[in-house]
This record gives structure tokens, C-alpha cells and sequence, in this order.
């Protein structure tokens, strides 16, 4: 029993499939304006079961093979020596049949959700596996990578039937600017390790002070466009508090973070961001709840 919880732990460490907490929250949110669009209650059990199935599958491929292909560099970098891979902890091919394995989740789970969800699993796929090779050639891969988490709402939304409407476009461009903007500071602590080895980051390109800049104006963005879907969904208060409270936790997340003093980054990057999404979650589905 405990040969097999210490290998879920070495896939869970793989995957780090606490970090789903950064996508789910919106695509739920996506699931549930687009019901509520709809005259809706609220969205079906079935469809959110696969709405998160395929959620769970995209991001455990995208994580999965974004490990495999970096492997050697993580190897050379101290910070990352004792990842699942280079620790010996899995092997290549069992991370490569990770990978395929939930591609093929992702597809499945997407034919489940209709045909026009299927047909555009190849391109969410394309999306979330392509972001792992941005970094080896442009400095903003940060928004590569915030484009790949931000297709989660608009999605959602496909899935549940939403029609044509700019709010789920407008919550993904919120969503890609947050991650982009707190990738830009988790950044910061390899940039001398990505400078020597060639590869490509906003801290690299700018340093880290101007980059500190870049990524405030990303969140500045971020809380804007969530207010553009406030205005567009004629959503409540409390949609409106939890805008409120993300811009507050986006405050403070700059606030401990220098580019002298990176003791706080752990907290900056998970805590903060973590409580972020999961509190603008909450807030949505109850604000629908209070004005049904």
C-alpha cells in the first residue's frame, strides 16, 4: 500500500496536479454564465462532470509532456534537479504515455460534450502542449502559457451551448493576462539560469525590475477585462466583489515580491493565486444563485 501511495505522490509531483486550481475555478465559471445566459439555473450534472473531466486531462498533458521535453534541462537547474524525472522518480516513456494517454482523455471527454467540441479538441490540445517549446524562442512564452489556461472558459462555455457572445472571450483575455502576469514573476527566480542556457523569458529580455512592470500592467489588463464581463453579462455585486477582491490579491501579490527579495514567490505564485480563482469562483456561481 505504501509502494502505491509513494508512486500516486511521484505522478501527483509530475503532473503537480494542485496547480489545477489555477484553470478549474474558470471553467466552472464559463459552465455557469453560459446557463445563466441561457435562462438556465444551472448547468447539468452531466456536462460539468465532463467539462472537468477534459479540463483535468488537458492540463495533466500539458504538464506531463512539458516535463518530458524539459527533463534535461531540468536536470541542470538546481531549483528543478529533483522533479519526477530527472530525480529518477518515472521514467521517459512513462511520462510519454501519461501524456498520450490524457490527450486521449481530453478527446473523449470532448465527443461526450458534442460535435463541435470535438472538433475542437485538436486545436486545445495544439494550445496547451505547444506552450512547453515557446520558451526555447520568444520571450513571452508567459502569454503562450496564459493562453493555453484562458481557453478554459470560452470552452466551458461551447460545451454548455453558450452561443456567440464577447463575455467568454473576454473572461479568457483576463484569465491569459493573470497567468501571463504571475508566470512573469515565477520567472524571475531562473533568470540566470535561462540567460546561461539560452533560454527565453520576459526577465531575461527586460530584467527584472521592467519585467515586475509588465507584469502589473498584465494584471491592470487582467482586472479590466473582468469588469468588461460584468458589463457585458449585466452580472451583481457579488461578481463585483469577487473583481474587487482579485484586484486586491493581485495588489498584494506585487507587494511582496522584489526583484531583490524573492523569499515570498512560493506564496506570491500558489497562495494568492489559488485563493484568487477559487474566491471569483465562488462569488460567480453565487451571485447567480442570489438573483435567480
Amino acid at each position: 500500500m505504501s509502494r502505491v501511495l509513494r508512486r500516486i505522490g511521484d505522478y501527483s509531483e509530475l503532473v503537480k496536479f494542485e496547480h489545477t486550481v489555477f484553470a478549474l475555478p474558470f471553467a466552472v465559471m464559463g459552465a455557469v454564465l453560459a446557463t445563466r445566459y441561457q435562462g438556465l439555473a444551472w448547468p447539468s450534472l452531466r456536462s460539468t462532470a465532463w467539462v472537468l473531466v477534459a479540463m483535468v486531462c488537458a492540463r495533466t498533458a500539458a504538464m506531463a509532456f512539458n516535463r518530458l521535453i524539459d527533463a534535461d534541462i531540468d536536470g541542470r537547474n538546481p531549483r528543478t534537479a529533483m522533479r519526477a524525472i530527472p530525480a529518477g522518480l518515472i521514467n521517459r516513456k512513462a511520462a510519454a504515455t501519461l501524456t498520450l494517454t490524457a490527450c486521449a482523455g481530453l478527446v473523449v471527454s470532448a465527443a461526450m460534450l458534442g460535435p463541435l467540441c470535438l472538433a475542437l479538441s485538436p486545436v486545445a490540445l495544439a494550445a496547451v502542449l505547444s506552450y512547453s517549446l515557446s520558451k526555447r524562442f520568444t520571450s513571452w512564452s508567459h502569454l503562450w502559457l496564459g493562453a493555453a489556461i484562458g481557453i478554459a472558459p470560452t470552452g466551458a462555455w461551447l460545451a454548455l451551448g453558450g452561443p456567440w457572445h464577447p463575455a467568454p472571450l473576454m473572461l479568457s483575455v483576463a484569465v491569459a493576462l493573470w497567468v501571463g502576469g504571475f508566470d512573469v514573476l515565477y520567472s524571475l527566480q531562473d533568470e540566470g539560469f535561462d540567460r546561461r542556457e539560452g533560454l527565453h523569458s520576459a526577465p531575461v529580455r527586460l530584467g527584472a525590475a521592467r519585467a515586475m512592470a509588465v507584469s502589473s500592467l498584465m494584471h491592470v489588463g487582467a482586472v479590466a477585462f473582468l469588469l468588461g464581463v460584468y458589463a457585458t453579462l449585466h452580472l451583481g455585486p457579488l461578481y463585483l466583489a469577487g473583481v474587487c477582491v482579485s484586484a486586491a490579491l493581485l495588489a498584494y501579490e506585487h507587494s511582496i515580491v522584489r526583484p531583490n527579495d524573492l523569499s515570498r514567490l512560493n506564496m506570491a505564485f500558489f497562495a494568492v493565486n489559488g485563493w484568487l480563482s477559487v474566491t471569483l469562483c465562488l462569488l460567480t456561481v453565487l451571485d447567480g444563485a442570489v438573483r435567480r
